[in-house]
């Protein structure tokens, strides 16, 4: 459907549109650091939301709006409470292996470095031997001294840790007052939308809706048929944390890139631990290189669809622009932010094709047949 502006839109209108809106990205600019945990509840709320209807609608009168909310609360929170929790298994295994192991790896590295730099003519001989033991010193160390240390650590980030707190309290509590009262919050900013242009509105936001409930559906889709990927190939290659790595890499993916990378680097660490060999480099060379073929090639089109049609580039852009003027803010909404964006690229094409800027007039036919004769 092609946007097509209305025809009593005045510079003055114009000019107090811009005005309205380079407020709010000011104000959205200024209040980032603030809006954080604020939308991130948002996000869980549209996500979130469609369940608590489907709860409503299956149970009616006899279950209370209240509780669905509760229960489909809880349910995230679970969810991404076992998501974090698949992190454990992981460090408690690693650790031990670092402290037994990295002594034993610094010496395979110096001893395979020093001939390679001899061969080179660089007269350099890496003597690692002092670094090793501050190393192990430091594994060595007793319960007292790590807790003196983490104790310091607090300390310093102490801002840091308030913060990460209040987070954790107040987003359950923010996205708890958005499920509960969602429908009413959308009737008030439906209100404020003009009546002139509210049926163009409604059409526009029907179709941002529409898009981000597919992006969603297909990105789950996505996360769940990586988690079995990268847990059964990790599994054939013999790690033994092939589990825990294999489904946390593939839930994280939610986070473009940086769930990526980091499942990489948790197996690329476990697989050089556990068999001290260049198979850790193979393994993980084969099992994430094939993880990104199918993700790019087949599981994103055919799950996701050609309806976001956002170009791995175009997200890339999208994280690091957002990134750089919202921060975290920015990264959190940059994907959803950019479909609806998407949207209404599509739309203004669709009016642009739909004028007279595009279309030719009868002046211009005119001449062109003069010019053809």
């Amino acid at each position: 459907m092609a946007l097509r502006l209305p025809l009593t839109l005045t510079p003055q209108r114009v000019a107090a549109w811009a005005a309205v809106a380079m407020a709010v990205a000011l104000v959205i600019w200024l209040l980032a650091p603030v809006l954080a945990p604020f939308v991130v509840a948002a996000i869980f709320a549209y996500a979130l939301q469609p369940l608590v209807r489907k709860l409503q609608i299956q149970f009616g009168p006899r279950m209370p709006k209240v509780v669905s909310v509760v229960l489909v609360e809880l349910l995230a929170l679970l969810s991404l409470l076992g998501v974090a929790l698949l992190l454990v298994p992981i460090l408690a295994r690693e650790l031990p292996l670092i402290q037994q192991q990295l002594p034993g790896l610094i010496d395979r590295l110096q001893n395979t470095l020093n001939p390679w730099l001899t061969q080179m003519g660089l007269n350099l001989s890496l003597d690692m031997g002092s670094l090793k033991v501050q190393i192990v010193k430091y594994l060595s160390a007793n319960r007292e001294d790590l807790l003196d240390s983490a104790l310091s650590s607090l300390k310093l980030g102490g801002s840091v840790a308030m913060a990460m707190i209040g987070n954790a309290i107040l987003i359950p509590v923010a996205l708890f007052y958005l499920l509960s009262d969602w429908d009413r919050l959308v009737a008030l900013v439906v209100e404020l939308i003009p009546p002139a242009v509210r049926p163009r509105f409604d059409a526009f936001m029907q179709e941002c809706d529409e898009v981000l409930g597919q992006y969603l559906r297909g990105q789950l889709l996505v996360m769940l048929a990586l988690a079995l990927y990268y847990a059964i190939a990790l599994a054939l290659f013999g790690l033994e944390l092939a589990l825990p790595i294999g489904v946390f890499t593939g839930l994280a993916v939610f986070v473009p890139y940086l769930g990526f990378g980091l499942g990489f680097a948790l197996a690329l660490l476990a697989g050089l631990l556990q068999f001290v060999s260049v198979k850790a480099l193979v393994m993980v060379g084969v099992v994430f290189g094939m993880g990104q073929l199918i993700e790019s090639f087949f599981l994103t089109p055919r799950l996701v669809g050609e309806r976001i049609g956002l170009h791995p580039l175009a997200v890339i852009f999208a994280l690091l622009a957002f990134g750089q003027l919202l921060g975290f803010v920015g990264v959190l909404i940059a994907l959803p932010a950019s479909a609806v964006l998407l949207v209404a690229l599509r739309r203004l094409r669709g009016g642009y094709l739909q004028s007279d800027l595009y279309k030719p007039t009868n002046q211009d036919v005119a001449t062109q047949g003069t010019d053809s004769a």
